[in-house]
């Protein structure tokens, strides 16, 4: 094996592992978030949104009424109702869904570190998707 090519597998070896420890992170920060609460809200350490004894008679409603009568906020309002106990594992989530953010950021600089400026903006510009995907600006209708 040349020189060069020893030191393109070197490179590629630190992106695939910076890329992972990220990942594992972000989707360990993600797992114990949906682990925490549902704990909380198992043993009822955070109420929830939509009281238990009104979930039978909301069940079976069309997704219009069901929003309408518990007042669940659709899009990104669930935010303001993270603190209650049937919308806080929408953090966890959140987390895992957009787990491959922080990777693909975290190779920026590397990119940029070595002048490889082609893969830098190739993954500045799918975080650019993802994120765009994510704040609902791209949705129709």
């Amino acid at each position: 094996m040349s020189h060069a090519n020893a030191s393109h597998a070197q490179e590629q070896q630190a992106e695939a592992e910076r890329y992972a420890i990220y990942l594992i992170w972000v989707t360990r920060l993600g797992l114990v978030a949906l682990v925490l609460s549902f704990t909380a809200y198992l043993f009822g350490m955070l109420s929830p949104h939509v009281p238990v004894e009104q979930l039978p008679s909301v069940w079976s409603l069309p997704l219009d009424d069901y929003l309408k009568r518990t007042a669940t906020p659709t899009g990104w309002g669930w935010l303001a109702l993270a603190g209650t106990g049937d919308l806080s594992n929408l953090i966890g989530i959140a987390l895992l869904v957009s787990a491959s953010l922080p990777p693909l950021l975290g190779l920026i600089p590397l990119y940029l570190q070595r002048r490889d400026y082609v893969y830098a903006g190739i993954c500045a510009l799918i975080a650019l998707v993802l994120a765009l995907a994510a704040s609902g600006l791209l949705t129709g209708g």
